[in-house]
């Protein structure tokens, strides 16, 4: 260390920035398997694929890893504390009880973490009190698609991703209370029209469902407490009052920014403005995949790259929303939303309408949109009327 650098702030200064965890494992030349955790795992080269980690050069762990002839990097998953603690401590039973299986080149292949990337040595070079370790990657995968585990000014984490799917707060408790005094006019809606209806709030990036009446043939798709995501072009009815702002940050949402896509969603928007309500097309295939992707999303502790996959199929929705309705024609509609008009000091409200009979005339929706407008317009006076 330079005599012009504290140790201790300099391990200080660069805690501040989280590492992943892994464990590199190898088949030491006495048909052993060897082990150590590394936190300073890295991606060195995608042509020729090659990775790096950097361990110190009196490791004893390393010493036995570099007699072999292949290692793998085991990236750990955020419950795998307890086994990262394991390959972090001396001694010669690192493996006892810990279950394992060869892979392609013979390294041990963790089970239950993230993902594995075996490697053959490329370079080994001192650097300082470390070395440097340049592997070239000969095969890899992702075993289990969840958090990983971070290390972090001393101490073990996760990452806690934000996004869209947002956590319970008095808002959201506040608008389902408000939304009881209405559950009689929603419920007749839904038996009136042999439909499911809902009311749903908008809570930052998300419309909850928290109230629900289900008087469709077909089984309601969206729970009571179901959030889904306000990307464009969802979530127009939410947006029927809101400043620019608060449009560029719907906007903003979008996988593609580009002014073509800006453009049709504030065209969609603008139409939902000028009629009232928004109108989703039923497309099995798209609905079919936005669908899989949320799900998808709500499984795997949310991850950003499963976000980023509802944000396209979400997307993909745009040609289905508010289609103009051609007298005579036959469409199949997959829901119908009616903004409520505001009520002071709460978020946007809506009611929903799911479980439409399919291949209904033009003139038949226009019916339900009609009789939707004027519930919503009496529901949100009635909710004022409670509030004030």
């Amino acid at each position: 260390m330079s005599e012009t650098v504290d140790p201790a702030l300099f391990r200080e200064t660069l805690g501040h920035y989280p590492t992943g965890v892994a464990v590199v494992t190898a088949v030491a030349e006495d048909g052993r398997p060897a082990g150590m955790v590394v936190g300073t795992f890295s991606s060195v080269s995608l042509d020729p694929p090659m990775v790096a980690f950097f361990p110190a050069t009196g490791s004893r762990s390393f010493e036995q890893l570099r007699t072999a002839h292949a290692f793998c990097v085991n990236v750990l998953a955020a419950d795998q504390e307890a086994l990262c603690r394991r390959f972090a401590t001396g001694g010669a039973d690192k493996f006892d009880g810990v279950r394992w299986r060869p892979g392609p080149l013979g390294s041990p292949l963790l089970e239950d973490a993230v993902s594995w990337v075996e490697c053959t040595f490329e370079d080994v070079r001192e650097a300082g009190d470390h070395f440097i370790v340049l592997g070239r990657v000969h095969d890899l995968a992702v075993e289990r698609s969840t958090l990983p585990l971070l290390f972090f000014q001393g101490g073990y984490g996760r990452f806690s991703p934000g996004s869209f799917m947002t956590t319970p707060d008095p808002e959201l408790i506040q608008a389902a209370q408000l939304a009881e005094t209405i559950r009689s006019q929603v419920e007749e809606l839904s038996a009136e029209l042999a439909v499911n209806c809902g009311v749903l709030v908008r809570i930052r990036d998300d419309a909850v469902q928290v109230l629900a009446a289900n008087r469709a043939s077909a089984a309601e798709p969206f729970p009571l407490g179901h959030r889904q995501p306000i990307i464009p072009p969802l979530g127009a009815a939410f947006l029927v009052d809101s400043d620019e702002e608060e449009v560029e940050e719907w906007l903003r949402l979008a996988p593609d920014d580009g002014d073509e896509r800006r453009a049709l969603y504030r065209a969609r928007l603008d139409t939902v403005r000028g009629c009232g309500y928004s109108l989703l097309a039923a497309e099995p295939r798209l609905l079919g995949r936005q669908q899989a992707a949320l799900s998808a999303f709500e499984l795997s502790d949310r991850l950003p790259r499963h976000e980023r996959a509802v944000r396209q199929a979400t997307a993909e929705l745009a040609e289905l929303f508010c289609p103009d309705l051609q007298p005579g024609a036959l469409y199949d509609v997959a829901s119908i939303v009616a903004p409520l008009p505001a009520v002071a000091d709460l978020p946007p409200m809506a009611i929903r309408l799911t479980g439409l009979p399919a291949a209904a005339p033009a003139e038949r929706i226009e019916s339900w949109v009609g009789r939707l407008v004027r519930v919503a317009a009496a529901a949100g006076a009635a909710m004022t009327d409670t509030r004030g």
